[in-house]
């Protein structure tokens, strides 16, 4: 019988061992300690019944059920272990061959991924364009590879010298992140990325991101029906879509590089890991309220427990050789667990023992941290580098970043649609000028009740100007033409219209117009 709750794997230089999981945390007595430095892969069967280990002069295999040794293979040279999804095959990973069984005829083939999952399978190819030609990625369903009609879905696109594919736990679509080393414009030299869907049924779509800038991370809810994207300059947005590629919430902005959904895809952690601080959001995605914000400094590593009550993060070498260990959470933040490794030593790998799907159920998730014996360890807040001419005058409140609030992009009533990013801001800006005007009023009044114009002073024909400023009304006016025209460019874009090289220069002119005539009208 398994065990309750899920062992936990750790390789270093300390030697390959186990641990028990939550509540406990001490060494198991299922896998004895193997000692020494030269255990270089292990690996779990799929329902975590079956474990196997190479330590450099053979490959094991033990039940981690009944804790016995079943199998012990001369496989010295061993570097990859991979059981089959019924645990009847072993597969080692050296010089070896494999009998060809079917054969996808495709030129210029640059990457390919399969599905997940039971049979049908299919597989994902990506071919990337020359001479002017498009890439595009086609998706086919195992064996059906002959013939001009044999591919399920089809999807091509410009701007692509790499792609990375993204299959949903259902095989039913995949999410495509389509890069290119250098950004034409300048505007950054991370390179250009943009997202695509492609379904099995043929349907295919452009994810629009309305933040500028890289790709982080993209991933899929075990549900299959949607989908997490982080992107965008510092401070990154986050957005759940579905599968219409429609925003369905919007997570605001923050410093954040990483998703993670819990394996009942019930919770989503938004994290800020590598170059960022650690900082890390869980958020309830079936309310979209926040449960914690707990920060895990110097994580290289990043697992959910298979019960989705718990999470792992470690500071792993080659990654990083210092203060290495790791740390068991609780989704509202407490540390449960905690273990450093000596400044000698090192830690390599850390894992979760997998199980198979329901046999963790989902509980209701809870908002109040639950008690931990670990001390909580507040991080030390980083204060801003202040010139020596500035430090004994007051802070201000200025920030180089504009913050943007977590937003419900879900119709609300009826049939209506969520905003556009540019109706959002036409809309905050007339509000805005609404209220600048009102207070220009309410400041007026007083000056001008007490002595009421006489009848006899003639009425101004002269239309007054927005501003009372005519170069800025100039300025304002030739905004608003450029920003018209630039919507009905994104209007026949949407209706398949080749755009020119120079239109879809001027889309990408959008947030910096938008930001000018902001700037103006906020100043009348």
């Amino acid at each position: 019988m398994a065990p309750s709750t899920p062992l936990l794997t750790v390789r270093g230089s300390e030697g390959l061992y186990m641990v028990n999981g939550p509540p406990h945390f001490t060494e198991s007595t299922v896998f004895p300690r193997e000692s020494g430095k030269n255990c270089k892969v292990y690996t779990f069967s799929k329902d975590g019944t079956l474990f196997a280990w190479g330590n450099g002069e053979k490959v094991n295999i033990i039940s981690v059920t009944n804790k016995g040794l079943l199998h012990s293979f001369d496989l010295p040279k061993a570097v990859c272990l991979e059981f089959s999804p019924k645990n009847t095959v072993l597969v080692t990973w050296q010089p070896y061959t494999n009998t060809i069984v079917s054969k996808l005829h495709l030129q210029k083939i640059n990457d390919f991924v399969l599905s997940p999952g039971p049979q049908p399978y299919k597989v994902a190819v990506y071919v990337p364009g020359s001479k002017g030609a498009p890439s595009f990625v086609r998706l086919y369903q195992y064996p059906n590879f002959a013939g001009p009609h044999a591919a399920l879905a089809n999807k091509s696109f410009f701007k692509a010298d790499k792609v990375t594919m993204l299959w949903n736990k259902k095989a039913t679509a995949v999410l495509v992140i389509a890069s290119t080393d250098v950004d034409k414009t300048g505007a950054s030299y991370y390179g250009e990325q943009t997202l695509h869907y492609i379904a099995t049924n043929g349907e295919s779509a452009v994810v629009q991101l309305p933040k500028n800038g890289p790709i982080y991370d993209v991933v899929w809810n075990s549900s299959s029906t949607e989908f997490c994207a982080v992107y965008g300059f510092m401070p990154a947005k986050a957005t759940i879509f579905n599968l219409k590629c429609d925003p369905v919430f919007d997570f605001g902005t923050g410093p954040r590089n990483a998703a993670y959904y819990s394996p009942h895809g019930h919770i989503l952690v938004l994290a800020g890991f590598g170059n960022l601080r650690g900082q890390m959001e869980v958020w309830d995605v079936k309310n979209y309220k926040l449960i914690s914000k707990p920060v895990a400094s110097d994580s290289t590593y990043f697992a959910w427990c298979p019960d989705g009550e718990h999470i792992l993060t470690a500071t792993c070498a080659p990654r990083l050789r210092v203060n290495n260990g790791y740390k068991i959470w609780h989704y509202t933040g407490s540390v449960l667990h905690k273990y450093d490794v000596p400044s000698n030593a090192e830690l390599w790998q850390v894992s979760w023992q997998p199980f198979l799907d329901g046999i963790f159920p989902a509980k209701t998730i809870t908002y109040q941290a639950v008690p931990s014996e670990v001390p909580n360890e507040e991080p030390k807040v980083a204060t801003a580098y202040r010139p020596p001419a500035l430090r004994n005058k007051p802070i201000t409140n200025s920030k180089l970043h504009e913050e943007e609030p977590p937003q419900n992009m879900k119709p609300q009533s009826g049939n209506d649609k969520p905003l556009s990013k540019t109706a959002l801001k036409n809309q905050k800006k007339h509000e805005a000028k609404k209220a600048a005007k009102q207070e220009a009023r309410s400041d007026k009044s007083p000056d001008l009740a007490p002595t009421p114009a006489p009848q006899s002073t003639p009425r101004n024909t002269v239309s007054q100007s927005i501003s009372g400023d005519p170069e800025i009304d100039k300025k304002i006016k030739n905004l608003k033409k450029k920003l018209k025209a630039i919507e009905q460019l994104k209007e026949q874009a949407a209706t398949g219209k080749q755009l020119e090289k120079n239109q879809l220069e001027k889309i990408q002119k959008e947030t910096a117009l938008l930001q000018e005539l902001e700037d103006l009208e906020l100043g009348i």
